[in-house]
C-alpha cells in the first residue's frame, strides 16, 4: 500500500534538475543490482523464489530510496510494485527496484531498474537504466523522451502487417480471463503483424516502442509500475497511449496500447476483433 508523507519543500528548483538527479540515483542502484548477476539462482519452492526476488529488490532499495527520498522528501513511496489504480492526491515514487526480476535470477539479460515521479495520477518524470549496457532512458514531461541524451521518437510505419508488436504478462497468478484473452490477442496479432513478440518485462517492450524498434505493445491488466515508466517514454516520443478499445488510458484500466501513430488504429481493430 502506499505510504503517505506530508509534501515538503522541493529539493531541486526544476523538474529538469530533479531528472536529471534522479537518473544518478537510478544509476548508483542498478549497480548494486549488476553486483548480483551472474549464475541461475536456484529455487525449489514458490517461499525460496520470493526470498531470491526479494533479495534483489533490497539490494537496490537500500541504495535507491534513501536518494530518492532526500531529492523530495515529501513525496510519498509505492511500496506494492504489483499495485494499480489511481494514487491519492500530491507526489508520489512509483519504483521498480528490479523489472524483470525473474529474469535476473535466471541469468537472462532483461532486467532493469525503474522510478517514476507521479504528481495528481500524472506521470511527471521517469528514469529507466539497464545497467548490463549502461543505457540510461528517461522522459520529462513536455520536454521529450531521451536515450543517454539523444531523443527519441517512436516509428513512421503505417502498415501493421510491416510491424513488429509485443506484449507480456502482467503476473504468473492471472485470472483465467485475462489469461485466455492474451492467447487470444496473441493470435489475432499473428494474423495481422509482421512478427509478434511475447516476452516479459513490459517495461522493456515499451522502451522499444519508444525508440522505434518496435511498432505497438499491447497488455491486459497490469501494475504501476509496470505501465507508467513506459507511458510517458512513449507518450513524450510521439506515441499514442490509450487501452485496447482506444480510448484514454490511466493506471485503473483493464487494458493498455502503446502504439506508433500510424498503425494505432489498426492495433485497436485487431486486438477489439
Amino acid at each position: 500500500m502506499p505510504e503517505s508523507m506530508p509534501i515538503s519543500d522541493p529539493a531541486v528548483t526544476s523538474d529538469a534538475d530533479l531528472l536529471a538527479q534522479t537518473a544518478l540515483a537510478v544509476r548508483t542502484a542498478g549497480a548494486a543490482l549488476r553486483e548480483l548477476f551472474g549464475d541461475v539462482v536456484p529455487y525449489r519452492t514458490l517461499e525460496e523464489l520470493m526470498h531470491a526476488l526479494a533479495v534483489n529488490d533490497d539490494a537496490v532499495l537500500g541504495v535507491l530510496r534513501p536518494r530518492l527520498t532526500a531529492l523530495r522528501p515529501g513525496a510519498g513511496w509505492v511500496e506494492e510494485e504489483l499495485a494499480g489504480g489511481a494514487l491519492p492526491a500530491g507526489e508520489w515514487w512509483v519504483v521498480d527496484p528490479a523489472e524483470g526480476n525473474v529474469n535476473h535470477l535466471h541469468g537472462l539479460p532483461e532486467w532493469a531498474v525503474t522510478a517514476t515521479l507521479v504528481r495528481d495520477n500524472l506521470p511527471v518524470l521517469t528514469v529507466v537504466h539497464l545497467p548490463l549496457t549502461g543505457e540510461t532512458y528517461t522522459a520529462l514531461a513536455g520536454a521529450g523522451a531521451h536515450l543517454d541524451g539523444r531523443a527519441l521518437h517512436v516509428s513512421r510505419t503505417s502498415d501493421l502487417g510491416l510491424g513488429i508488436v509485443a506484449t507480456s504478462q502482467a503476473r504468473p497468478d492471472e485470472d483465467e480471463k485475462v489469461v485466455r484473452r492474451v492467447g487470444s490477442s496473441i493470435t489475432e496479432m499473428l494474423l495481422d503483424a509482421l512478427v509478434v513478440r511475447t516476452a516479459v518485462p513490459a517495461t522493456l517492450h515499451l522502451l522499444n516502442v519508444a525508440a522505434g524498434r518496435i511498432d505497438a505493445f499491447w497488455q491486459f491488466a497490469g501494475a504501476r509500475a509496470d505501465m507508467l515508466p513506459g507511458a510517458l517514454l512513449v507518450s513524450e516520443a510521439g506515441g499514442r497511449i490509450t487501452d485496447v478499445e482506444g480510448r484514454p488510458w490511466t493506471p485503473a484500466s483493464e487494458s493498455f496500447l502503446a502504439a506508433a501513430p500510424g498503425v494505432h488504429a489498426d492495433a485497436v481493430a485487431t486486438l477489439t476483433r
